[in-house]
């Protein structure tokens, strides 16, 4: 079980990948594995002329990860009441071709932190609708870390311990579904 986390955020000391970590440390207590793919900065603005073959490099490495993967977690801050213009262009990167998109059927979750005291619930309603525009089986999770700086120390721990049973559990469902799709298979 391969779970690949993609953090919305390229800010270096970003609450959102620091939830992914602890997601990433909770995947592994279930004997799964878990990334956090790294390469979302180099991703090009979506030009239809560049989509050729396997697309330009860190294109190709993106679709590659969430192909390899078994499920992906998103995790998102919120930008002017919706989604970070980063991560909205590499997810229409990787809904691309249509017919064989690496997200087709994929397993995917969405949850997000912000310093706001909304922990971006908007955000991550607008990505879990594009992410099923694209073809993903967007798990039904709620997770938004509103006053994120206050609820994760500066280790990136969640402090919180109703925060942190939310994560248990928003792990937990997506790792439902791929054991639902295992037995329907």
């Amino acid at each position: 079980m391969r779970v690949l986390g993609v953090s919305g955020s390229l800010r270096r000391d970003s609450h959102n990948t620091a939830l992914l970590r602890v997601a990433g440390e909770l995947v592994e207590e279930r004997g799964g594995e878990f990334e956090v793919f790294d390469g979302l900065k180099e991703i090009p603005p979506y030009d239809e002329d560049d989509d050729v073959g396997s697309g330009p490099m860190a294109v190709a490495r993106f679709r590659r990860a969430i192909a390899d993967a078994d499920a992906v977690l998103f995790a998102t801050p919120e930008y002017n009441s919706s989604i970070p213009g980063v991560l909205k262009n590499a997810v229409d990167w990787a809904s691309r071709p249509k017919a064989s998109t690496p997200l087709r059927n994929k397993p995917v979750a969405v949850i997000g932190a912000s310093t706001g005291m909304f922990g971006a619930v908007w955000a991550q309603a607008e990505l879990r609708k594009v992410l099923a525009a694209a073809g993903a089986r967007v798990s039904e999770v709620e997770l938004a870390l509103g006053h994120a700086h206050e609820h994760l120390d500066p280790a990136g721990r969640l402090v919180d311990p109703t925060q942190e049973e939310a994560l248990r559990d928003s792990v937990g469902v997506l790792l439902g579904e791929l054991a639902n799709a295992e037995v329907a298979a």
